[in-house]
């Protein structure tokens, strides 16, 4: 005999695990981005718990780059480089501004990005009192890896894949 799972009911071998649950919302959040030449979506999570979420783009009431242009791309930049000419924060940063904005703490908490945080996001992450990183996709900055390793923070690569 079969068992028979209503159809508003997931089974229980359909839903997803907690890494890919918080992953996809940080993919869902980064589709919010103004940045022009990369999306990217962050979330915040305590004991499994959603605490905040930040995508990269420029401040709250300020012109998107989409209107004023990226002045990283007009000056031939490449990524990584010159981050203090960009009019937009970061979605680490923005996600840390959220806790903040809202009085909630953010010690002790867990970070899923769909990018490994850059050098001047993990200073922040670090002095936020952050556990853990998950990212999805790589970013090349030694000195980002340097500083978790000697914060002694779990860094992990997020290994489900990415959904077309």
């Amino acid at each position: 005999m079969s068992e028979i799972i209503p159809a508003h009911i997931p089974h229980p071998d359909d839903r997803p695990g907690w890494d890919e649950y918080f992953m996809e919302i940080a993919r869902l959040i980064s589709r919010r981005s103004t940045c022009l030449r990369r999306s990217v979506g962050a979330v915040l999570v305590r004991e499994r718990r959603l605490l905040t979420t930040g995508y990269n783009g420029a401040p709250s009431g300020m012109a998107h780059c989409a209107e004023t242009g990226c002045r990283r791309q007009a000056r031939g930049v490449p990524s990584g480089e010159r981050a203090e000419i960009c009019r937009g924060l970061h979605a680490e940063q923005n996600a840390i501004i959220q806790a903040a904005f809202h009085g909630a703490s953010i010690a002790g908490s867990s970070l899923y990005c769909t990018i490994q945080p850059c050098s001047i996001c993990v200073k922040m992450l670090i002095n936020a009192g952050i556990e853990e990183i998950v990212y999805e996709d790589g970013y090349p900055d030694p000195l980002a890896d340097e500083l978790l390793g000697e914060a002694r923070i779990r860094v992990r690569r997020y290994e489900g894949g990415k959904r077309k």
